[in-house]
């Protein structure tokens, strides 16, 4: 039986008190490595040229890398203080901080993407309305289910009545979709360019589509980059150390976006003109971009406050937390602050 979507976030949530009661990090050695959190989402791009062309080794950091499935258990990680840092859709993270987890810290935004995340219908749908009476699969607690969720709404939709919203993980989706298990998927890349493939397949809406992005710029799950708290309170310069070189990688990403590509198939399992057009259409930020996104009255974290509002008005958490609280601008180069 499937998780009902407020208990997964729940769920989520619930770690925070875990954490807190008696699950304190392991302590490190002066010189041991770190773990980071990622998958083959496009937020963790960096981290993972980072990790591959050696930019970490760079900066003295051995970098390990962990592969989760969803935000929602990567984040179950970082609550444990099994892994130092990550990279995250920040719906999962908003839970936590709506139950006042004070586990970690968001140190900084990679990118911005609009049209990497999207709806993918079969033909026969031309319109949100049309999704009426169907079986749409989504991943709860992510980016693609606070979309779904939102455009439903815009649309007149009530998710509960008028659509049967099926929790599936984002590896599941395609083939979940190719045996008419569902009508419809919500995904991101690369599970959204593999379902986008499918024969009779077109992308209703993306991104783009969603409230807050015609407002702020800011995609239903933005991704953010992680410290655990102990981490940064521990080795503060580790983590500028790990940014310095996560926007290293980002400055590949950009300028040399075919080299880039090459470095990423393994994770992605996409083709190299799949894996090229991601990268193309995303925006890279810099550390200089940072000045304007994370620090107060950051363009982006004011997003961020906006998105918590909108997930307590969809029922996903029960308040909207101070966003700026667990927001740590320290660990970036002094000329961005």
């Amino acid at each position: 039986m499937n998780m009902t979507r407020r208990a997964m976030l729940v769920r989520t949530a619930a770690l925070a008190g875990a954490s807190a009661l008696g699950f304190p990090m392991v302590g490190r050695a002066a010189n041991a490595s770190y773990t980071y959190g990622g998958s083959a989402w496009l937020g963790h791009y960096s981290a993972y040229i980072a990790m591959k062309t050696g930019l970490f080794a760079k900066q003295g950091l051995d970098i390990k890398w962990q592969s989760f499935a969803t935000s929602s258990d990567r984040m179950s990680a970082v609550m444990a203080g099994n892994i130092d840092l990550a990279g995250t859709g920040v719906v999962s993270s908003l839970a936590l901080m709506a139950a006042g987890a004070r586990q970690f810290q968001v140190i900084a935004t990679p990118n911005n993407f609009g049209r990497a995340e999207g709806v993918l219908v079969r033909d026969d749908v031309k319109s949100v309305a049309d999704l009426k009476g169907k079986k749409i699969g989504v991943t709860y607690a992510s980016s693609a289910h606070v979309l779904l969720l939102d455009v439903l709404r815009q649309a007149g939709l009530d998710p509960d009545r008028d659509v049967s919203i099926i929790n599936l993980p984002a590896t599941n989706l395609l083939s979940a979709y190719q045996g008419k298990q569902i009508d419809a998927a919500v995904a991101w890349t690369p599970a959204f360019d593999r379902i986008k493939a499918v024969p009779g397949t077109h992308v209703l809406l993306d991104d783009t589509a969603f409230s807050l992005y015609k407002q702020y710029a800011i995609t239903p799950g933005p991704d953010v980059l992680l410290t655990h708290a102990k981490l940064g309170r521990e080795n503060p310069v580790a983590v500028k150390q790990f940014l310095h070189a996560v926007f290293e990688a980002n400055a590949m990403l950009t300028r040399q976006p075919d080299e880039a590509a090459s470095v990423l198939l393994e994770l992605t399992g996409l083709s190299k003109d799949e894996q090229l057009a991601v990268i193309k259409q995303t925006q890279w930020y810099s550390a200089a971009d940072q000045k304007g996104l994370m620090v107060e009255p950051g363009n982006f974290v004011t997003g961020m406050q906006q998105l918590a509002e909108m997930l307590v008005s969809l029922k996903q958490i029960d308040k909207a937390p101070q966003v700026k609280d667990w927001v740590q601008a320290s660990y970036l180069p002094a000329a961005t602050r």
